[in-house]
């Protein structure tokens, strides 16, 4: 029962052959064509989805229409639940004290045993965010189609994935045939050039691109990320990418299976293993974009020029350097004014001032975006050198059960007790607030998360500040927004 090893291609979901392929097809076609079982009347493609991820808060209302329908689950074994968006992450005891979490995370135990689908409950040893968990255990892997009723399953796009975010009917749709009806988006490649200067992080490259492709310029496309900083990212920080291509606007993001990709997967509890593996590595270097790949769009960017990036907005494409200042609204574009007006009456900030010494009075290191392992070690080399600033409330909360058990291990928990810092039980936490961490009247936040948006934080007047999790420990320490190149 539950979640087994996974072929590397998709089995038992064409009904016709897979057509031809032109060889100077990218990634994204390779894939959406293996997982094609037909062309719909509407446009759209059946898509046979490899691996469905499901969640306590978008899962129930699907169960519940499931059983309307008197339909079973079609491949409970394809299917893998966890609890990440409700729990709390000071006390799991059970109940919970929310009663409609106690609710979300009743139900969500009832519709896996019934359907035969694997729960990592807290109990598990294996519980966390869905985006972390699925990468850590080896269940995200090149090729695949995965789709999770989550806007961020885009994360699983670092390994050469399809994956898309979905809403509670496709999550119903899902279970019942393991298919999605799904357009087929263009696809922009986006070249990340040159090397990243020291305390530039993978969180301080996808607010670049949004910042200069905008919130909405990925309507209709999927992005493709390539070029030699890209290249040169850790599995984890192209998990950051690939996370908030949604942010832009992107149906999906993803980077090209490499090396790296593969020595990632290689031990991990549903990878191939011995020689499974070796053809398995075969078949994912053949799914890489070649060289002479053709794109519907193709764009690139300096990454040398990139500098730690602070959000000032109320939307993620507003975020400046550390050391620009905020932009004037009769500079912008006039499609673009109307919101720049909105987000300083928001903020209670001002045209022309400079980011960095703005005061805050919460910081959060966590989230689907940065709650891994090596974004703790990242915030810890900057905990290491001071005390978390008097006022201020600093969270480090684990993106799963695993990344807290490793970083225990490391001693990164004390560090960060030491320094002043609350060490939290593993979930989503102040990323959204549908759990008891929130944001309270106007506090401002230093977050490692991927929103900005009003109320995003848990108060309808809250504010919220994206940057890289070493810059927000930076500024923990200061009480205030500042350069982490000059800590580190």
């Amino acid at each position: 029962m539950g979640v087994g090893p996974r072929p590397c291609y998709p089995t038992g979901a064409m009904t016709k052959p897979t057509p031809p392929i032109s060889s100077d097809a990218n990634l994204l076609d390779k894939v959406w064509n293996a997982h094609t079982v037909r062309e719909l009347p509407s446009g759209q493609t059946q898509l046979f989805i490899g691996l469905h991820l499901i969640h306590e808060v978008t899962s129930p209302q699907a169960f519940a229409m499931l059983r309307e329908m008197k339909l079973p689950v079609r491949f409970p074994q394809r299917t893998l639940a966890t609890v990440d968006h409700i729990i709390p992450t000071l006390s799991q005891q059970r109940p919970l004290a929310d009663d409609l979490a106690e609710k979300m995370m009743g139900a969500i135990e009832t519709n896996c045993a019934e359907h035969g689908i694997r729960l990592l409950d807290t109990a598990s040893g294996q519980q966390g965010i869905v985006h972390v968990i699925g990468p850590e255990l080896g269940l995200t892997q090149p090729g695949m189609t995965i789709a999770c009723g989550d806007s961020h399953t885009s994360t699983h796009g670092a390994f050469g994935a399809m994956a898309f975010g979905i809403g509670t009917s496709q999550v119903r749709d899902v279970l019942a045939t393991q298919c999605l009806a799904l357009s087929k988006p263009q696809v922009r490649r986006i070249d990340v050039s040159g090397k990243l200067r020291p305390g530039v992080y993978a969180k301080d490259v996808i607010l670049a691109i949004i910042r200069e492709l905008g919130v909405n310029g990925g309507v209709g496309y999927a992005y493709e990320y390539g070029g030699p900083a890209i290249d040169a990212m850790s599995i984890e920080e192209r998990l950051t990418v690939c996370n908030m291509s949604i942010e832009g606007g992107a149906r999906c993001g993803y980077a090209n299976p490499d090396e790296t990709t593969f020595e990632y997967l290689r031990g991990r509890e549903f990878a191939p293993r011995g020689a499974a593996f070796d053809r398995a590595v075969g078949w994912w270097k053949s799914l890489a974009s070649p060289p002479g790949a053709t794109y519907d769009d193709r764009v690139e960017l300096d990454g040398n020029a990139i500098a730690p990036s602070v959000s000032w907005g109320i939307n993620p494409g507003q975020n400046i350097g550390i050391d620009e200042r905020l932009p004037f609204p009769a500079d912008a574009p006039p499609e673009e004014r109307v919101s720049l007006e909105e987000a300083y009456g928001y903020m209670s900030l001002k045209p022309g001032e400079p980011i960095e010494g703005t005061p805050i009075q919460v910081a959060f290191i966590g989230s689907c975006t940065n709650g891994r392992i090596s974004d703790l070690r990242e915030a810890a080399r900057v905990a290491r050198t001071g005390r978390v600033a008097p006022g201020v409330k600093a969270l480090v909360v684990p993106g799963s059960q695993a990344v807290a058990r490793q970083a225990e291990a490391e001693g990164l928990h004390e560090v960060f007790r030491a320094a002043g810092f609350e060490w939290r039980l593993a979930g989503c936490s102040m990323c959204l607030a549908m759990n008891p961490d929130k944001l309270v009247d106007r506090e401002i936040c230093a977050s490692s998360s991927n929103r900005n948006f009003k109320g995003r934080q848990g108060s309808p007047t809250g504010r919220t500040l994206l940057m890289s999790p070493a810059m927000v420990a930076a500024a923990a320490i200061e009480g205030r927004v500042v350069d982490v190149r000059g800590v580190l």
